[in-house]
């Protein structure tokens, strides 16, 4: 497929690189109007007018002209049982680049916004939240949208798309409830938490499993419906007001990273101490690489806790190629509108990077923490979006917590409702 267009910018080529990578074809771009005549291939017209009339005509609004970052000034309206930005008057009804390329790139993250209490962007702030496409990944409907009108003026198209994908990731950032903590940090706690003494006490003995020791239930849960799960460690050297895992020094931790890294996919989930002094990440990716005997990629920052563009050029520095936490860590939702991966798009250096970022649509602490969901309000919610990724052959990335899927009274329901879900989205075995 051959677009043209008078002016190739930096922002063009992205997008014409993702048609190519979601379409799995090759997708070219010419700036020569006589090329792009003479060829046979598929072909669109992407320019401020229509230049024949057997190509497929999007009009630009000129976003992609751009060179700088300003406010802009968004209207969205119905458009195919969806919505729509940037209006146009050619073959497609609005200017699906530039609005692709502002949801994906996280444009208006970029911008001046109200942070929410751990200094995150809010998804309030966000254009999906306030005009109500938050659940829905909307590029990809985008995408599906344009591929059936250019197979309407070109037959011969032939397109190829991904399979749907269910990935479960975890992030270990309480490891044990009770165990592995030392002696005075465990009589500091029972002595706050008389209660919890008898319980503790049959833990310690081996009488009964930690409340937060989901690891050999979830490891046979994987195997019994085909799963490659990811897991996510925090491994902070000092504990602060949200890092509390296990100490890595711990031998209880190193024992569960490499059993698990034998079985699994092992990531870092760097601490909330580490975005403010980045010396410490590089400090607990060697932690992890020398417990887990392995090479570590992916990442995915505690508490969703990051910022662009400085985030991600500081994972990229310290020789990290996959990011997981592109999402909200208040509501569930498609927050850069996409289930498929993507290579993110620096905007402030007008560049395309190497890191890819894979981005979550289900957090269990939002169902719980924010919006106080019961285990069967959490189960439809994750159905809703699982349905709406299986529509769009995307992957559906979840993430649960250990400590959720034990045996903590806490979270009564929580691991059937999650054993629930595996099975209806695996089908029963």
């Amino acid at each position: 497929m051959l677009v043209y267009t008078p002016h190739i910018t930096p922002r063009i080529s992205y997008i014409v690189q993702l048609l190519n990578e979601r379409w799995q074809i090759e997708v070219a771009v010419t700036d020569d109007e006589t090329v792009f005549q003479q060829s046979n291939d598929v072909k669109i017209v992407y320019a401020d007018e229509r230049i024949d009339e057997s190509s497929l005509f999007l009009q630009s609004t000129g976003l992609l002209l751009q060179h700088d970052i300003r406010k802009q000034h968004i209207t969205c309206f119905d458009w195919n049982d969806s919505k729509a930005f940037f209006q146009t008057n050619d073959d497609f009804g609005f200017d699906i680049f530039s609005a692709v390329f502002y949801l994906i790139t996280r444009y208006e993250e970029y911008l001046e916004y109200e942070p929410d209490e751990y200094g995150r962007y809010a998804h309030w702030n966000s254009l999906a939240w306030k005009e109500g496409f938050l659940h829905q990944p909307i590029i990809d409907v985008w995408f599906m949208k344009l591929e059936a009108e250019l197979k309407d003026h070109n037959s011969s198209l032939i397109t190829h798309r991904s399979s749907f994908r269910f990935l479960p990731t975890y992030d270990i950032d309480i490891a044990w409830s009770y165990k592995h903590k030392g002696w005075v940090r465990s009589v500091a706690a029972a002595i706050s938490h008389p209660s919890t003494i008898t319980k503790r006490l049959r833990v310690f003995s081996g009488k009964e499993k930690d409340p937060f020791d989901s690891y050999d239930w979830l490891q046979q849960l994987h195997e019994q419906h085909g799963l490659q799960p990811i897991y996510f460690f925090l491994l902070a050297e000092r504990n602060s007001e949200y890092d509390k895992n296990i100490s890595p020094n711990k031998t209880g931790l190193l024992q569960l990273i490499r059993s698990t890294a034998a079985k699994s996919t092992v990531a870092l989930h760097p601490s909330t101490q580490s975005t403010v002094n980045v010396s410490l990440l590089k400090k607990e990716k060697e932690t992890l690489q020398s417990i887990s005997r392995k090479e570590t990629t992916a990442t995915r920052n505690h508490y969703i806790q990051f910022h662009l563009p400085h985030s991600y050029r500081t994972l990229m520095e310290n020789g990290f190629t996959d990011e997981y936490s592109m999402g909200y860590g208040t509501v569930n939702g498609f927050r850069a509108s996409t289930s498929h991966s993507f290579l993110w798009y620096d905007l402030e250096k007008e560049e395309k990077t190497a890191l890819r970022v894979h981005p979550f649509a289900y957090m269990e602490a939002n169902s719980f923490y924010e919006l106080h969901h019961s285990p069967e309000e959490a189960l439809e919610e994750m159905k809703r979006l699982c349905s709406e990724v299986q529509k769009v052959n995307g992957t559906f990335i979840t993430i649960f917590h250990n400590h959720m899927l034990g045996t903590d009274s806490m979270f009564k329901g929580w691991k059937e409702m999650y054993e629930t879900f595996i099975a209806e989205v695996r089908g029963s075995k």
